[in-house]
């Protein structure tokens, strides 16, 4: 038997403080002819537990120790960030501590930003960094993230660019394949050593706000526009 698992490619230090990149993969699972009832049903137990508490575990301990979590699969200890001087004195929700946006484009990405959350009610908060040069821990707090936030952390350290944080209300309501698709066409290194890593950040801003205000069904979600 096959199950589908959301799994994180190595390297995957949390992307916080580094690099995360979400796989829709097929992975062989073991039945229970082969393989003890009680590990099955953890690992089941696990899977569901990571799919309604994604966010809320990855803020609360994940954060403080650094630990890989997309919120959709697995996890790996790495070294924690926590550098609140990089955070601007002011809220925003953009944050460019690489570099990579010109203050117009930082503009009308937060334009759109608040826009999508007076739409729909979802925060969509963006941090660009270099890694190990990010804010980190200092975030949660200054962002104020829950289950309705999405933190996405634009991050060329390791490949592909975009990785997310969903928070579980979202989702809910947005297919897990969305996010990988999204990073695949906009996230890739050929895409951003092409066009620009502030190419790929404004892509993937203005897709996932025409996805979140899709009306939610069977096909919401489908195209990565």
């Amino acid at each position: 038997m096959a199950m589908l698992l959301l799994r994180q490619a190595s390297p995957s230090p949390f992307p916080f403080q580094s690099r995360q990149q979400i796989i829709l993969q097929n992975r062989p699972i073991l039945t229970s002819k082969s393989m003890q009832k009680p590990r099955t049903l953890n690992l089941k137990k696990n899977l569901s537990d990571f799919s309604s508490q994604s966010l809320k575990f990855v803020l609360s301990g994940a954060l403080a120790l650094g630990i890989s979590l997309s919120g959709l699969g697995s996890v790996e200890a790495k070294v924690g960030v926590n550098k609140p001087e990089l955070l601007p004195k002011e809220f925003s929700t953009v944050i460019d501590v690489a570099g990579f946006l010109s203050a117009g484009q930082e503009n009308r990405l937060r334009q759109e930003i608040d826009n999508l959350e007076k739409d729909t009610g979802f925060k969509l908060r963006v941090l660009a960094q270099n890694y190990p040069d990010t804010p980190g821990l200092a975030i949660k707090d200054f962002w104020q993230v829950d289950d309705r936030t999405i933190v996405f952390v634009a991050d060329p350290t390791f490949g592909n660019i975009l990785n997310f944080n969903v928070g579980s209300t979202i989702d809910l309501d947005v297919p897990r394949s969305f996010w990988s698709r999204l990073a695949g066409k906009y996230g890739n290194i050929f895409y951003w050593k092409e066009k620009g890593e502030d190419a790929s950040i404004e892509a993937a801003v203005m897709a996932i706000s025409s996805c979140l205000k899709e009306p939610v069904g069977p096909n919401n979600c489908s195209d990565v526009k």
